[in-house]
């Protein structure tokens, strides 16, 4: 540890102290997950007693979309308003900490998704989850607003869209058919209310019993309500399974909950239309966090990896607008798949990668907690690195012939022209330029997706 971040770490003992009013030692552990935040798990008291913390802090490398103080007056709101929420202690800002920071209470219970979706001693939550987030979501939205920043957060959604990339070259082709469709499509808007943004599973706290506390309100604004049902409802939220709401039920009783709480229920175009847009929303974040690794701002190969997601999102708008379907995908990696060139002997670069992915998954993964977790990342990295070492070169020659085709010379020309509708005349073939190559990318960063329905 550096002087820097030992000053920093006894900093952030002495607030948690002054907080909470001890004078017991204080033991810091960062936690896995928490991509746009740092998160620390804050113990201390007798072995057996001990009492524990969450402290949040939002540095200007991992800010998210509003400060901690805005995540506190949404947590407050909702409090009022019947959701549960972990108590917030205090927020504050600090030059040796590096931003600012909040310390809450720590909740005990499941946040994993794959745990809550598959293991048995959750089959009974899941039987009633679905309606019981709709009936969440109706609290939230009925909770009344008393915080100015809230207030001031521009509503409109498209444009808060496309500002969320950070960027300024235009979405990936896929995502950008996606954004064309959403302006020309847009059912007439709900009235405004608390929107959290980053409602699902992983985002919440399950015991035995349900639901525990909601987390993360760091995307908290003030927007339409659908926003947050078709957030929840997006094919990436679902982790695998087959059911929409979260994983765990269907759209009808994730509605029947909200409509109990509400007296409402939006319409199949309304959530429709914002499935979509949420699935062209995290397209653009997965950019967003593979350019905070690649700036320099934040090292991270969880970050890393990302970035090749976005061409998942890219095939699931094209499943919503009815312009591909799901197919089965044979992997390039698995036996009779074409080899890569060599040309500077062996062990060929394949090797190489192979070799590496081979260490990860026998001695790196086993290691367990983060060291694992990220250690997995890295060996799907590799066989990213491996298929990509075997197709560029046949993709390539295909991507450039279609782009030459259409007159444009790149990805992001060919996204400013399905936005600007200047090849508006020559849609079918625009249509399936983005299709194959979107296909192609998938069969790079990850084949099974293309079976998986919408």
């Amino acid at each position: 540890m550096t002087a820097m971040e030992s000053q920093r770490s006894r900093r952030l003992e002495q607030i948690v102290r002054g907080a909470i009013g001890t004078n017991d030692d204080v033991c810091l552990d960062r936690l896995t997950g928490g991509a746009s935040r740092e998160t620390l798990l804050v113990t201390f008291g007798e072995a057996g007693r001990e009492r524990r913390y969450v402290l949040r802090i939002s540095t200007a490398e991992n800010i998210g979309s509003g400060s901690l103080r805005l995540e506190a007056d949404a947590m407050a709101a909702a409090a009022a308003a019947g959701v549960p929420v972990p108590r917030v202690h205090v927020v504050g800002s600090d030059d040796v900490v590096g931003g600012t920071y909040m310390l809450m209470d720590h909740v005990d219970g499941e946040t994993i998704a794959r745990r809550i979706l598959r293991e048995d001693a959750f089959a009974d939550v899941r039987a009633h989850l679905a309606g019981d987030l709709g009936k969440t979501l109706g609290r939230i939205h009925g909770a009344s607003i008393d915080s100015e920043e809230l207030r001031t957060l521009d509503p409109d959604p498209i444009l808060r869209l496309l500002a969320s990339s950070g960027r300024d070259r235009p979405p990936d082709p896929g995502l950008a058919l996606g954004v064309a469709w959403l302006r020309d499509n847009r059912p007439p808007p709900a009235s405004q209310c608390l929107v959290h943004g980053d409602l699902r599973l992983g985002n919440l706290i399950l015991g035995r019993e349900g639901l525990r506390a909601v987390l993360d309100w760091e995307c908290a604004h003030i927007g339409d309500p659908v926003e947050d049902i078709g957030w929840l409802c997006a094919k990436v939220w679902r982790f695998g399974s087959a059911l929409p709401a979260a994983g765990v039920g269907t759209r009808d009783e994730l509605l029947d909950g909200y409509e109990s709480v509400t007296g409402w229920r939006p319409s199949a175009a309304q959530v429709h239309w914002w499935e979509l847009y949420a699935t062209i929303r995290w397209g653009l974040g997965c950019a967003l966090q593979a350019d905070r690794h690649l700036s320099g701002a934040e090292t991270s190969i969880e970050l890393l990896a990302i970035g090749r997601r976005a061409a998942e999102q890219e095939f699931d708008v094209m499943l919503g607008l009815g312009l591909d379907a799901p197919f089965r995908a044979e992997d390039v990696l698995e036996e009779g798949g074409p080899e890569p060139h060599g040309g500077y002997g062996r062990p060929t670069a394949d090797d190489l990668a192979a070799g590496v992915e081979a260490f990860l998954e026998s001695e790196a993964i086993p290691l367990g907690a983060r060291f694992g977790f990220n250690a997995r990342i890295a060996a799907n990295v590799m066989r990213t690195l491996r298929r990509e070492l075997r197709l560029r070169d046949e993709h390539g020659v295909r991507h450039r012939a279609r782009l030459e085709g259409l007159g444009v010379c790149d990805d992001e020309a060919l996204s400013r022209a399905i936005l600007d509708g200047s090849l508006s005349d020559r849609s079918d073939e625009v249509i399936e330029t983005v299709r194959a190559s979107v296909r192609e990318r998938l069969l790079v960063s990850n084949p099974h997706h293309l079976s998986r329905p919408a």
